[in-house]
């Protein structure tokens, strides 16, 4: 079976193989020779985190043990990532909780009483308060919301704050309220390599005004992997921020890594190889295919974002932001990188049913082109696992389902933008001012849970280097209309996509076939 939780290649003995399609899963039969790629073995999580979390805060990398920085009459704010991060959601009690409860504690002890909660949700919609209160849980909740516990607001001017220009003329303008502590804590779980680091302060507490110079379709083509900080162009502009920031206000970081347990008891056959399956494993998946078919699409949507991951937490790391992120990475690295010796012809990846922008949402037709050719499409070091002018090949029902709250600017640029042009650097020239200054959809932002009004176009920029580098796109089991209105061809078997692909690689391709999640990062050779 090659080397179990890293590289297989496809032969007589292979079982067929899991591959996920939005909310649905099937078995599918790969070609003799298809290069599989697994993640490492999911690592242990830690037995005592909250004894690790005290750790973090008392021994730190490259800054005072955070008692030290505390004091009477401090402005101290808390910030933490959103709900667009981990996914699937984290099983209760969130990592974030457990920090932002150790932090607090020690914030009471030293006499500290100037105290804001931030959700670092930049352009993202406003969190709920059951959100808020899953987040930081009940005791946190209730004695600071709604006065002291809040989504940042990128558009209300009033509490923005300028804080200088990076060298590349980028500025820098965040949250007036963290941009005036004395110090801010932020609390990130980090997920894959393009989390956390630089990116937390720089982007969680960010305006319009700072994000569009790096959530651009240059930067975004030139980034090659958004997973490979060294070789990210976006992560460079988070770099120069973060320098920026470091000269007026003071950050302390605390980042925590999770293993590979992306999935409940229920459906735990997920997180296993297939050959690794017990007869329980594929009664369960049985069951799993029975019921699916038999639920209506809204009820199975619910299921799984009920669906709640039973994460171990492999790493706490806290202090200096640029002394914490490399232990940070390193513990991603070990639960989740392959290496691989070269690229494909043609790459083929399973879509779940969760990506960051629609959780306890809808995954509508924007998502999954950014969740495909954005996200997993950019799961790599070094270079692609497909080569230059090859063919990516996903699967996903693609169906022409939006949520009316939180994606309002996203059915517009749908209807009106995409059945116009779908380069783009066209739609960032043309439309991109208008969704981003819009005045409907900037209250929709500030009061309701809408995403901002440039979001839809962002997640376009994000699949921009794939739009680039691949020859072809197929979407196995899409909605044709819809897959059509995106610029994208659908097959409705593996079989038929690939000899749609033949037109492109010719007759004898070879496939990678990238199986997550649990979440892999190749490491291209």
């Amino acid at each position: 079976m090659g080397r179990p939780g890293f590289v297989l290649e496809v032969d007589e003995r292979t079982p067929a193989l899991l591959v996920n399609e939005g909310e649905a899963a099937r078995l599918e039969r790969f070609p003799l020779g298809t290069r599989v790629i697994y993640p490492p073995d999911s690592l242990p999580g830690i037995r005592d985190v909250g004894g690790a979390i005290r750790q973090a805060l008392l021994h730190p990398h490259g800054e005072d043990p955070l008692p030290a920085l505390l004091r009477p009459g401090m402005r101290l704010t808390i910030v933490f990532d959103d709900i667009s991060l981990p996914l699937p959601q984290m099983r209760a009690p969130d990592m974030r909780q457990r920090i932002i409860e150790q932090v607090l504690e020690m914030a009471a002890a030293a006499g500290v009483d100037d105290v804001e909660l931030l959700a670092a949700n930049a352009l993202h919609r406003r969190m709920t308060a059951a959100e808020l209160k899953r987040t930081v849980g009940d005791r946190v909740f209730r004695s600071f919301f709604p006065g002291h516990l809040n989504n940042h607001d990128a558009e209300d001017r009033a509490n923005l704050t300028e804080v200088g220009t990076t060298r590349h003329g980028e500025v820098v303008e965040i949250n007036r309220r963290a941009a005036e502590s004395d110090l801010i804590v932020y609390v990130n779980i980090t997920l894959t390599g393009m989390s956390g680091g630089a990116k937390s302060v720089a982007v969680g507490l960010a305006s319009y005004r700072s994000l569009r110079h790096h959530h651009n379709v240059h930067t975004l083509r030139h980034s090659r992997s958004f997973n490979d900080p060294p070789q990210s162009a976006m992560h460079h502009s988070y770099d120069r921020m973060a320098a920026v920031l470091a000269g007026h206000v003071r950050v302390f970081t605390v980042e925590s890594t999770v293993n590979g347990d992306s999935y409940p008891p229920q459906v735990g056959f997920m997180n296993k190889r297939e050959w690794e399956w017990s007869p329980a494993d594929q009664a369960s998946y049985l069951a799993f295919r029975k019921l699916n078919a038999m639920a209506p699409a809204k009820m199975r949507r619910q299921m799984w974002q009920r669906s709640h991951a039973p994460y171990g937490i492999t790493g706490v790391h806290a202090g200096a932001p640029a002394e914490v992120h490399p232990h940070t990475l390193a513990n991603v690295h070990r639960q989740q990188l392959t290496e691989i010796d070269g690229q494909s012809d043609i790459g083929v990846w399973g879509l779940p049913f969760i990506c960051p922008y629609n959780v306890n949402s809808i995954m509508n037709p924007i998502l999954v082109m950014s969740l495909g050719l954005g996200y997993f499409f950019n799961l790599y070091r070094n270079k692609p696992i497909v080569r230059q002018g090859g063919v990516g090949i996903f699967y996903h029902p693609m169906p022409e389902e939006f949520h009316p709250v939180h994606h309002p600017s996203y059915i517009d640029f749908y209807e009106s933008v995409l059945s116009r042009t779908k380069d783009p650097a066209l739609i960032e020239e043309k439309y991109e001012e208008q969704f981003a200054t819009d005045p409907w959809y900037t209250h929709l932002y500030r009061t309701s849970h809408a995403y901002h009004g440039v979001h839809p176009l962002y997640m376009w920029y994000w699949g921009a280097h794939a739009l680039q580098h691949l020859g072809d796109v197929i979407f196995v089991g899409a909605e044709r209309g819809t897959a059509s209105r995106l610029g994208f061809r659908t097959a409705s078997t593996l079989g038929d996509a690939l000899e749609m692909a033949r037109e492109t690689v010719g007759s004898s391709p070879s496939i990678t076939y990238h199986h997550s999640p649990p979440l892999a990062l190749a490491d291209v050779r």
